[in-house]
C-alpha cells in the first residue's frame, strides 16, 4: 500500500511539472485561468490526476485557488518558472540530479537499463522512470527498443564542449534570420533587465549559475523568436542540454561581463530590425566563447586555445 501511495505521488508530481511546462510554452500569464478540461486533454490523462497536479502546484504557491472559479496561474516570468521546476524538482529527492552526476563522473555507463538504475540507487522502479522522464525532457536521455536508456553527449569535455559550439554556429545565426523570426519586445525587456541587473554587480561578484541562467535563456529566446518549428526544437533542447550538465566556475569575471554586453548589443540589433547585423554578432559572440582571452577572437584568427562556452 504504502509503495503504490508513493507511486501515484511521483505521478502526480511528474504531472505537476508537465503542467507547469505546457504554461510556459504557451506564455500563459500571471492571473490566468487553467481549465482542467483543457490541460487534461493536453496531458492525456483525465480530470482526477489533473486536480492532484493542481493540488500539487497550489501547495507550492505556484496556482491559486478561487472558490467556483478554479486555478489560476501565480507566476509569469521565465525566472518564476525555473524556480518553480527546480522546487519541483526538489521533491523528488533529485534521484535525476543523482542520476546525471554519475553520469558525468563515469560512474555509470552511456547505455542503462531501468532494472539497473533500481539496483544502484536502491529505489522503486516507478522513481526511476520518473527519474529518466525527467532527464528526457531536458534532452539528456533518449529511450532505446527495449528496456534501455541511452544518455545523450554531455558537455564535459573539450571536445563535446567544440561540438557543442560547431552546432550553435550552424543553428543560432540561421535562426535569426528565418523569415518566420518575431521579436518578443516585452520578453526582450525583461531579458535586458536581467542582464542590466547582473552587471551591475561589483567586479567578481557574478556567480557563474546566475550568469549561466540568464545565458541559456537569452540563447532559447532567440530559438523561440525563430518561429521555425525545427530549429526552434533542436535548439531549444540543447540549451536544456547545456544548462543542465555544463558546469563552470572558473570563467573570469570579465568575460561574464563581456558575454552579457555582447547579448545586450545583439537585442539591440534585434529591436531595430536589424537581422543581419545580430546574426553576424551572433556568430562572433559563439566565436569568443571558444577562446578565454576574447581580443583573439576576431574573424580569421584561430583560438589561441579551447575554452568553454559563455
Amino acid at each position: 500500500m504504502t509503495e503504490t501511495r508513493r507511486k501515484t505521488k511521483q505521478n502526480h508530481l511528474l504531472l505537476a511539472q508537465k503542467v507547469l511546462h505546457i504554461t510556459l510554452e504557451r506564455g500563459m500569464r500571471a492571473g490566468e485561468h487553467l481549465p482542467e478540461q483543457a490541460f487534461s486533454r493536453a496531458c492525456g490523462v483525465s480530470r482526477t490526476p489533473i486536480r492532484s497536479a493542481f493540488k500539487i502546484l497550489e501547495n507550492n504557491s505556484i496556482l491559486s485557488w478561487r472558490e467556483e472559479a478554479g486555478y489560476f496561474l501565480e507566476i509569469e516570468t521565465r525566472e518564476e518558472h525555473a524556480e518553480a521546476l527546480r522546487k519541483l524538482e526538489g521533491l523528488e529527492d533529485s534521484l535525476a540530479q543523482r542520476i546525471l552526476s554519475d553520469r558525468a563522473e563515469r560512474r555509470i555507463g552511456e547505455v542503462q537499463s531501468a532494472s539497473a538504475l533500481v539496483r544502484r540507487y536502491n529505489v522503486s522502479r516507478s522513481a526511476v522512470l520518473n527519474a529518466l522522464k525527467i532527464l528526457s525532457y531536458e534532452g539528456i536521455v533518449s529511450q532505446l527498443p527495449g528496456r534501455s536508456w541511452a544518455f545523450q553527449p554531455i558537455l564535459d569535455s573539450p571536445t563535446s564542449v567544440d561540438e557543442s559550439l560547431a552546432f550553435r554556429l550552424t543553428l543560432e545565426p540561421q535562426a535569426i534570420l528565418t523569415p518566420s523570426f518575431s521579436m518578443d519586445f516585452k520578453r526582450a525587456g525583461l531579458l535586458r533587465n536581467q542582464m542590466d541587473d547582473i552587471l551591475k554587480q561589483p567586479d567578481g561578484r557574478i556567480t557563474f549559475s546566475a550568469f549561466q541562467s540568464t545565458d541559456t535563456e537569452f540563447h532559447s529566446f532567440i530559438a523561440e523568436c525563430s518561429g521555425n518549428r525545427f530549429i526552434r526544437g533542436a535548439l531549444l533542447a540543447h540549451h536544456r542540454l547545456r544548462r543542465t550538465t555544463q558546469k563552470d566556475d572558473s570563467i573570469p569575471d570579465f568575460r561574464l561581463r563581456q558575454s552579457l554586453a555582447e547579448h545586450l548589443e545583439i537585442l539591440d540589433s534585434l529591436e531595430s530590425k536589424q537581422f543581419d547585423l545580430a546574426a553576424d554578432q551572433m556568430v562572433l559572440h559563439l566565436r569568443k566563447s571558444k577562446v578565454r582571452r576574447p581580443e583573439a577572437a576576431n574573424r580569421g584568427i584561430p583560438p589561441m586555445k579551447r575554452g568553454k562556452q559563455t
